[in-house]
């Protein structure tokens, strides 16, 4: 790329990249139409921002679109949202059929957008470029937009992953943690225990979810997962096929099995999940339907688990409290709810007292 020259090309002549990770991951292929691929962008990629910014500014012409000539064409391999920006603002045919607004611009405008400014590259010499930008830099893709990129660069141009990670700087691993997930996930839909399109929901595929669970230590034991550094393609043995499709099931649900997913969100869930996993009664209660914080409970020590709730009730209570002078609006029903939860609360301090020994009958509370 450092040899090549930026030069202007008619709009007209520059097509989508339907070979960008990010774009595959919407489910487009190479049979996808220009309206598609425009459409994706505008609902998830910010088109909108990056047209105002256009019409009001123009195109920066420093910062050119990186192409690549491919069956004839050229193809856009970096920048098809600006691209998308730009033939949005150039054809009001085309907002009217996708049904989006853009700024009107003039025909002055439209003239200094009809070519844009290119550089022509290919695709294994801007990998290193792209990879450091959206991997690991300022522009960072999806995680499964990441994995599909490494993946690509490691088949397609025999890089070793360590050196993918060195080229683009990655010191935390991400690259072979990126990889293997996108393994086991292909491996998954080899064996017919998962697919992307099964996902219960309308909604995209929560990679991240998967890949961080790789890295809980009782979640690999389920799997008999091989180590990072081992770059398999088959990072689950066979023998573990039935774990896999549970863990998958577990994390994305199903939506011909008509079952959601037991982990709605990665932040606690997949902690969760982990010392379910790793505890058999608890991993038969999620099996057999239960959620999961109520599974989660289970691989609690009894003693804990008793603290844990008698906290939570009093924090709740206190929350409650606080809200009572504008929340409660005289129903008869929250009154015989509350009365319950006293109810509930005299019989726990009775029974809690009757085994609280050598101190004095008296109520004891945080007061005294």
């Amino acid at each position: 790329m450092n040899g090549s020259e930026i030069r202007p090309l008619p709009v007209s002549e520059l097509s989508f990249d339907l070979k960008n990770p990010r774009l595959i991951e919407f489910g487009l292929t190479s049979a996808s139409t220009a309206e598609a691929v425009i459409r994706i962008l505008w609902d998830a990629m910010d088109v909108e921002e990056l047209a105002l910014s256009i019409a009001a500014s123009g195109f920066f012409r420093h910062e050119p679109l990186i192409i690549v000539q491919e069956q004839g064409k050229y193809v856009v391999i970096e920048g098809n949202r600006r691209l998308a920006a730009v033939k949005l603002l150039l054809d009001p045919a085309l907002v009217a059929e996708l049904k989006v607004r853009v700024p009107a611009i003039g025909e002055k405008a439209k003239e200094d957008l009809r070519e844009l400014p290119t550089l022509l590259s290919n695709r294994e010499a801007a990998w290193q470029y792209l990879g450091f930008k959206h991997v690991n830099g300022p522009a960072r893709w999806s995680s499964y937009a990441k994995a599909q990129y490494i993946a690509k660069v490691h088949r397609d141009f025999g890089v070793a992953l360590q050196d993918i990670a060195n080229q683009i700087g990655d010191t935390h691993r991400t690259v072979q943690r990126l990889y293997r997930g996108l393994m086991v996930v292909e491996e998954a839909e080899r064996l017919g225990v998962f697919s992307r399109d099964d996902i219960w929901g309308n909604r995209r595929f929560p990679f991240s979810h998967l890949y961080t669970s790789l890295e809980r230590p009782n979640i690999g034991v389920f799997l008999g997962l091989k180590a990072e550094a081992s770059e398999s393609t088959e990072p689950v043995p066979v023998a573990r096929k039935e774990e896999l499709r549970q863990l998958c099931l577990w994390l994305y649900g199903s939506k011909r099995d008509g079952k959601p997913p037991v982990v709605q969100r990665q932040s606690d869930h997949i902690r969760y999940l982990d010392a379910i996993v790793g505890n058999p009664e608890a991993r038969a209660a999620l099996r057999s339907g239960s959620d999961i914080a109520s599974a989660h409970i289970l691989t609690i020590p009894s003693a804990n688990a008793f603290e844990e709730a008698l906290v939570a009730a009093k924090q709740k209570l206190e929350e409650a409290h606080g809200k009572l002078p504008n929340g409660y609006d005289g129903s008869e029903e929250l009154l015989r709810t509350a009365g319950t939860v006293a109810n509930l609360a005299d019989d726990l301090y009775d029974q809690m007292e009757r085994k609280h020994t050598g101190r004095a009958k008296t109520r004891l509370s945080e007061a005294v």
